[in-house]
């Protein structure tokens, strides 16, 4: 009879334990979420800063790495390419100069104060020896059309830019046409586009000028002397 009951008590015993606890869900769930709330839990959680970077360094990460699979050579192709890229805009800043803020209209060749050509050669002249290329390519220009102002080349005229006296002066000077054009070209990068000037600019403008001196324009009426009276 002892036996039998002692059986009977350790079968309850085990059904007891292996009857679930029925725990609601929503409660439950509910109460985790208190005790993750603490604080104490959160210490060294991301700020929303850092949570950001990490989005944005994930973002650049899957960036290169889709990038990497697509360029030619993996990797190594995709770091070839970059240095194409970088070399690329290096080489065009270079030979364009620092770009603008604004767009800067074509002004006059000369300011206010009317120089000689001499005055003008001379002021280049003492900014070549001070190794100032772009106030000597300025000056260089400006008396090269002021010494074919004072030949009547050209006409003296208030307002004139150094494209258009090249292209005036090349039409009377073929041969000197292209060097007149590059000539207006290099003046207009040195004091309008940014660029500085430097000594091979400089001797370019300045033999020019020399062999425009020896030059004879073409003319365009001619009036036979004998037919003057």
């Amino acid at each position: 009879m002892t036996g039998a009951g002692g059986t009977t008590a350790v079968r309850l015993i085990r059904a007891g334990e292996e009857i679930p606890v029925d725990t609601a869900r929503v409660p439950a769930r509910e109460a985790a979420q208190d005790e993750l709330s603490d604080p104490m839990y959160h210490e060294h959680d991301p700020n929303l800063l850092e949570r950001g970077l990490d989005r944005f360094w994930d973002w650049i990460g899957d960036l290169f790495a889709g990038a990497a699979d697509a360029a030619p050579g993996g990797p190594l192709g995709l770091v070839v390419l970059a240095l194409a890229v970088v070399g690329l805009g290096a080489a065009l800043w270079w030979r364009l100069g620092t770009p603008r803020r604004a767009p800067h209209s074509p002004e006059t060749l000369f300011d206010s104060t009317t120089r000689s050509a001499d005055d003008h050669r001379t002021a280049a002249a003492a900014h070549a020896e001070a190794r100032r290329w772009t106030a000597a390519v300025q000056e260089r220009m400006r008396a090269l059309v002021r010494s074919l102002e004072d030949r009547a080349v050209l006409d003296p005229r208030p307002g004139r830019t150094a494209d258009e006296a090249a292209a005036e002066a090349g039409r009377l000077m073929p041969s000197h046409s292209d060097r007149l054009r590059a000539a207006a070209r290099i003046f207009d990068e040195v004091t309008y586009g940014g660029r500085s000037a430097d000594e091979a600019a400089y001797l370019t403008l300045r033999t020019l000028d020399l062999e425009l001196e020896a030059a004879k324009p073409l003319l365009t009426t001619a009036t036979p002397r004998g037919d003057a009276g």
